[in-house]
């Protein structure tokens, strides 16, 4: 009889012991325990590589075909589609776990209450309580500080690729969030700016560190409220990637207060997911957002920027002479904002840094981002479900990119843009803050963070 695998090994762990011998059976026993554990965990892997090739895909249900032109569909009877390609997942945090079905009408109006939120009665009923009872603490600082600069909000109308950080401080400072008592506080506001000790001669890239590390020992003495939680209760914000360097010499601000950056991977150890919350990247455009018809973007994908990363690297290589998918890393012979606009899909791919302003400009500008960014930490996951306004594809997938983008049909595409419409309010600043703008959304996820740690 010809011998099977599992038989010859115990025939060889068995090999010149008397199978009488109370010896051989004590022996056998972890043997073969030591056996069904090896099988046991083969049988695992197995599933779970299984489970995980197929189980980012969403799922889509629709009554009928539209009458919008197709990337590739020409079925006309009730559908059960994929997402192709592999979606990287993320967090989404504490507040709803909700999964549904979104069904479209004959009229291209979708029947769906959340439509980008996990669970929108949720954060609807949330969002009320934050707005009426969440207090905030900045400790204050004069004109006649030597760091004021750093230290007060900007006397403009904050721009370019770091605004975030500057608007966020310019309208808390006079938002109803904040109180002059600090034993009323829910948080601490630390109100030194990044991206402006950066460009201070006095302290530069290399000072950074130290200027914190002063800066918080400063506080710690002054005042009693870091010392009660060791920093928990505290937060900074901050846009510019140096930001994730600039904690190494203030421990405790990393590891204890809440750090609302830009540069939010899950990959890098200066950002702790949950505890820090993702600030959203935007670059501020003027005028309303534009319109445009779904069936009026000509164009597949489109990407532009500088090429410093091997992520970037790989998309030049495989797409980077596409008549589908257009890919600049040289001067654009037209406008950015007409190829956004012309665009169905913009590409949204790490550099330096997971983040970059290209997410809030597809928004804008009514083009489904496309997300190839590896452990990025997406702006507001805690609220707004991703992939019902975005596409996300591992950086290993780029070679199916195109693959990926043609088979979404324009049932999915129409749904997707239809989304980025509703979503795009979310990434927006005003000097004024308005109702569920990106301030807002921050202030939510830091009266979640807030209200988690007094549980």
């Amino acid at each position: 009889m010809a011998s099977t695998p599992l038989s010859i090994m115990l025939k060889i762990l068995t090999h010149r012991r008397d199978s009488n011998s109370p010896q051989s059976f004590f022996f056998f026993i972890p043997t073969a325990l030591a056996l069904v554990t090896s099988l046991l965990i083969l049988f695992y892997i197995s599933f779970i590589s299984k489970f995980f090739t197929h189980s980012h895909q969403t799922h889509l249900t629709f009554t009928r075909s539209s009458d919008f032109s197709s990337f590739n569909s020409t079925s006309h009877k009730p559908v059960n589609i994929s997402f192709l390609g592999s979606m990287q997942s993320f967090g989404t945090g504490g507040i709803g776990n909700v999964q549904s079905q979104r069904h479209m009408e004959l009229n291209g109006k979708y029947v769906n209450d959340n439509a980008v939120f996990h669970d929108r009665d949720t954060f609807m009923n949330d969002y009320k309580e934050m707005n009426k009872s969440l207090k905030i603490y900045v400790y204050p600082h004069q004109k006649a500080d030597p760091f004021s600069n750093v230290l007060l909000a900007v006397d403009f109308e904050p721009g370019g690729n770091y605004a975030s950080e500057s608007y966020f401080k310019k309208v808390l400072v006079t938002s109803h969030f904040t109180t002059k008592d600090p034993s009323s506080a829910d948080l601490f506001f630390l109100p030194f700016s990044i991206a402006r000790l950066r460009h201070d001669p006095r302290v530069g890239i290399d000072g950074i560190k130290d200027f914190i590390k002063s800066y918080i020992f400063n506080i710690s003495h002054k005042y009693p409220y870091w010392n009660y939680s060791n920093g928990a209760d505290h937060f900074y914000v901050a846009c510019h990637s140096i930001g994730r360097f600039a904690m190494e010499k203030a421990i405790d601000v990393k590891i204890n207060a809440i750090q609302v950056v830009c540069s939010s991977s899950y990959f890098v150890s200066a950002y702790i997911p949950h505890k820090d919350a993702s600030l959203p990247q935007i670059w501020p455009r003027l005028g309303s957002e534009p319109n445009l018809a779904p069936y009026k973007r000509k164009k597949l994908g489109f990407f532009a920027g500088t090429i410093n990363s091997p992520v970037r690297e790989k998309l030049l290589e495989w797409w980077g002479n596409d008549s589908d998918i257009f890919v600049h890393f040289g001067r654009l012979e037209r406008s950015y904002t007409e190829e956004l606009l012309d665009s169905k899909f913009c590409l949204h791919v790490k550099g330096y840094e997971v983040n970059t302003a290209r997410v809030a400009d597809a928004l804008f500008y009514g083009c489904v981002p496309v997300i190839i960014a590896n452990h990025y930490d997406l702006p507001f996951a805690d609220i707004l479900d991703w992939k019902h306004f975005s596409v996300i594809v591992a950086t290993l997938d780029i070679p199916l990119l195109k693959k990926i983008l043609q088979g979404i049909t324009q049932q999915e595409y129409l749904m997707l843009h239809s989304n980025v419409l509703k979503g795009r309010k979310h990434f927006q600043w005003h000097m004024s803050p308005v109702d569920f703008d990106a301030f807002y959304m921050v202030m939510y996820e830091l009266w979640l963070r807030s209200s988690l740690r007094l549980q």
